[in-house]
């Protein structure tokens, strides 16, 4: 778009609607993550797979908070 010298606001908005989907693939992505090995952990019965997956948890919303 900016090689073809498309319009600034143009450009914007084509670049909020890429990062609004990322967000929703990221959002998918925590989900699944949380249906699948964060249950996965609980259900094992080990305390230390417990920790490590709610350390992730916690390092991705940290993340998401900056």
């Amino acid at each position: 778009m900016i090689e073809e010298d498309r319009y600034c606001i143009d450009v914007i908005n084509q670049v909020m609607a890429i990062r609004s989907a990322l967000s929703q693939v990221e959002i998918l992505i925590l989900q699944d993550h949380a249906d699948n090995c964060v249950q996965d952990a609980i259900t094992s019965g080990d305390p230390e797979e417990q920790r490590m997956k709610f350390k992730e948890l916690i390092s991705v919303f940290e993340k998401v908070c900056r």
